[in-house]
């Protein structure tokens, strides 16, 4: 399904008009009308949220395809969470127990710089719960913690494709050797980082055999957006096609 049919159906089962759809969002009814069609390549991010606020459809799900459709569950409660390992789902009616916080999730969306083009983001509807236990024993403050999802086989067979991940944002500098997880032209990685000779950066997979070394000169390496060392991965591993 491409990304117009997933607006579109998001559009549809809402039971919303178009005409109420553009209103919600702040944009002209042609504009909708073009989402829908695909004759838009591209989509704000400000209009994804917006959208996803309209439907009940997840940004993460009208962007990208990826994960559940709903941000809302039927029923009164609304879904604010997943289960991933140690972190568990939960809904509105649900209070956080003493020893649980709940972290942000960052994720690609797509924007309107350009075709295909993605940046990572907080998604707003989507928070996850996590045990402070856990982050005591990493040493990271509730604060600092955020969670995202780690995508492809570069990492494997330490982190696997689809795994949960969290990291600390308030560990941004290079530690040799540490995993991180950082922003490089939109795209959200996974990485063993190295500090190099003349403030250049090696960027290593645990997949090292299908994905060589990376070396990033210090100019190339102050365009990456850092979003912290990564200390905690799920390791869920996915069922093999049939």
């Amino acid at each position: 399904m491409n990304r117009n049919e997933r607006i579109a159906r998001a559009i549809q089962l809402s039971g919303k008009t178009k005409s109420e759809i553009a209103k919600l969002c702040d944009v002209a009814p042609s504009a909708v009308t073009q989402w829908i069609s695909g004759e838009s390549k591209t989509l704000k991010a400000e209009s994804v949220f917006a959208l996803s606020k309209a439907t009940g459809f997840r940004a993460e799900w009208i962007t990208l395809g990826t994960g559940p459709e709903r941000a809302v569950e039927a029923g009164p409660a609304q879904s604010q969470g997943e289960l991933v390992g140690l972190v568990s789902a939960w809904d509105a009616d649900t209070p956080l127990e003493d020893d649980e916080v709940e972290l942000p999730y960052y994720s690609e969306v797509e924007l309107a710089a350009g075709n295909g083009m993605t940046e990572v983001v907080e998604i707003a509807d989507r928070k996850l719960r996590f045990s402070k236990d856990t982050l005591r024993s990493a040493g990271v403050e509730p604060e600092c913690a955020a969670v995202a999802r780690v995508r492809g086989r570069s990492m494997e067979r330490l982190i696997l494709d689809g795994a949960a991940i969290g990291f600390d944002t308030s560990f941004t500098h290079i530690v040799d050797g540490e995993i991180y997880a950082f922003n490089q032209d939109g795209m959200l990685r996974v990485k063993y980082l190295y500090s190099m000779p003349g403030n250049s950066v090696r960027i290593r997979s645990e997949n090292s055999e299908e994905y060589p070394d990376e070396i990033l000169t210090a100019e190339q390496f102050g365009q990456i957006a850092m979003l912290g060392r990564v200390f905690w991965w799920s390791t869920v591993r996915r069922a093999p096609r049939r």
